[in-house]
């Protein structure tokens, strides 16, 4: 079954409790402390387009990547409400092509823990140093192991009146997978709810296998972050952010 297809008409619903606003403040302080004020900045893994309006919002020039149509029809319809002058592309972040490089490519809400295979991040980064202005940023967050762990075999369920949803969750720790199946049940008229259902498969990974697969790709790693600060990664980190940068490209003479 496809990831984000049916789930992609509740998600920012559903979303709701994600304070979006400091989320992009800190991906912004981020950037703006590498020198990049301005300038064409790549959302890979951009879903409905939150992030990626937020950004544009901020003054910069913003692409979305992403692999659903579904979640990509409703960040075509934020733009047409905002004005933004974004470009959306439906595309795998693994094969993912560009008209040209950029200043900068983020990536948030653990979009690249969907990779599961080491070749294919690494692809996934190769893509990404090849994209980036020299000296250009690459901004990206992780869930950890130790946040799946701590999930493991369990059931999440929320009702609203219009929607709601069953979320199953396994932890393999060998594998060091994630998969969690969602059954949707999305209201259509009257009291007649339609059932729509979902597998999604995310990995953990050791951020040194992480950094080694950053620079196999041309990218030097500079900092790793517990999530939404500037202190070191702990055991009980759920969410880190890594911030790379390309090393390799000389400017044009």
């Amino acid at each position: 079954m496809d990831s984000y297809t049916s789930f992609a008409q509740v998600y920012d619903l559903f979303m709701d409790n994600v304070d979006y606003p400091a989320w992009c403040e800190y991906i912004k302080s981020l950037l703006k402390e590498y020198g990049i004020n301005d300038g064409l900045i790549l959302d890979l893994g951009c879903g409905t387009g939150t992030v990626t309006e937020l950004l544009a919002d901020a003054g910069y020039d913003m692409i979305g990547v992403d692999n659903s149509c579904d979640m990509l029809e409703i960040a075509e319809e934020k733009k047409e409400k905002s004005g933004h002058d974004i470009l959306y592309l439906m595309q795998d972040m693994r094969e993912f092509e560009l008209y040209g490089t950029v200043r900068a490519v983020v990536s948030v809400c653990d979009s690249v823990n969907y990779i599961l295979e080491e070749e294919d991040l690494l692809e996934v980064f190769s893509l990404v140093n090849n994209y980036l202005d020299p000296g250009g940023m690459f901004i990206f967050d992780m869930n950890t192991r130790y946040k799946y762990e701590q999930m493991g075999d369990c059931t999440i369920a929320e009702n609203r009146e219009e929607s709601s949803f069953i979320w199953d969750n396994f932890y393999d720790p060998e594998e060091e997978i994630n998969e969690y199946e969602l059954a949707i049940f999305l209201k259509e008229q009257g009291d007649l709810y339609r059932k729509f259902e979902e597998v999604h498969y995310q990995r953990a990974y050791d951020p040194e296998v992480v950094k080694a697969l950053l620079e196999k790709a041309g990218l030097e790693l500079v900092a790793v972050y517990d999530a939404f600060t500037r202190e070191p990664v702990r055991e009980d980190s759920e969410r880190i952010y890594f911030i790379a940068r390309e090393c390799q490209k000389k400017e044009k003479m």
